[in-house]
């Protein structure tokens, strides 16, 4: 068992930090494991440069963060690794590997869920690079600074406020390479839709992020249409302001963690034709949405 000595250079934004000093291709010990833990909740975006992971290390670094979910497009997923999602436009024997356009609007990931996925960690095995430049870079949106920004007046009028997440409407809507696999009955019954607190009280840091994203988020709960519809495009808005936001520019063999309480996030689909291969984990979530300790309440 490795025990690093981990050191950390912040980004130049609100959130994200390179974490050097770790070969996670070795198994790392309990104590390194629990500070990457903590580096995750304050930084809310890290990333680890020039790892050479297999897919049992990728699960195996990801179980140290918490159990690994496997989702429910299986088409997607590595053949022979349920847990391992492959986020890719590579076309093999006439079949893409898997998603093409994944995450290409601002969303969560398990914001459909009764228990909202933790967090994911994406590792970069092929990405597009034309005239020496990287691209496909994938940016983040701090949900806790976003919070922090909301005028008082809206941060009361948001307060107890529930909005409906539709998984399916979202897959359904249309997609810059064309049309997609249809979800099967038995998919859909997975993940039906979900009502969410607007504002959500991070399960590990107590902090309220905003909760409701545009790829997911289909209507504010208990208000008109139009009120529904007023203040979705505030709050879509308002996550995305440049200084809520770090970019990231990959590089092949990065890992990349993101708290999907605390962030949102969002790809830049700008390589085609130019190949690119992601493969992500998933940690699931252990608060229910329905469980009002992680819901801000008017009284909070």
């Amino acid at each position: 068992m490795l025990s690093a000595r981990l050191s950390v250079r912040k980004m130049d934004a609100v959130l994200g930090a390179e974490i050097q000093g770790v070969d996670l291709s070795k198994p790392v010990d309990d104590a390194t494991a629990t500070e990457i833990d903590r580096l995750w909740l304050e930084h809310e975006v890290i990333f680890f440069r020039q790892q050479n992971l297999t897919p049992e290390d990728h699960i195996r670094v990801s179980e140290q963060l918490g159990p690994v979910e496997v989702h429910v497009r299986t088409d997607c997923c590595r053949p022979g690794y349920p847990k391992v999602f492959i986020v890719s436009n590579i076309v093999e024997n006439g079949k893409p590997i898997g998603a093409g356009d994944a995450g290409t609007i601002w969303h969560s990931d398990g914001c459909c869920y009764d228990k909202p996925s933790r967090g994911s960690l994406l590792y970069a095995r092929q990405v597009p690079v034309k005239d020496g430049v990287t691209l496909g870079d994938t940016m983040f949106s701090s949900m806790t600074q976003a919070y922090a920004a909301l005028p008082p007046e809206m941060k009361r009028r948001l307060a107890g406020m529930n909005a409906l997440n539709s998984y399916v409407k979202g897959y359904s809507r249309p997609r810059k390479t064309g049309p997609i696999p249809a979800l099967t009955e038995a998919q859909k019954s997975k993940v039906p839709d979900l009502e969410i607190p607007v504002v959500r009280k991070h399960p590990f840091t107590g902090k309220p992020c905003l909760f409701v994203n545009e790829g997911y988020t289909t209507r504010i709960v208990g208000v008109s249409d139009s009120e529904s519809r007023e203040l979705l495009d505030y709050l879509f808005r308002h996550v995305t302001r440049p200084e809520f936001i770090y970019r990231h520019n990959w590089r092949e063999g990065d890992l990349l963690a993101w708290d999907n309480c605390a962030t949102q996030h969002c790809a830049i689909m700008d390589y085609a034709p130019l190949l690119r291969r992601m493969e992500r984990t998933t940690i699931t979530g252990s608060a229910s949405i329905k469980d009002g300790a992680y819901a801000m309440s008017r009284a909070a």
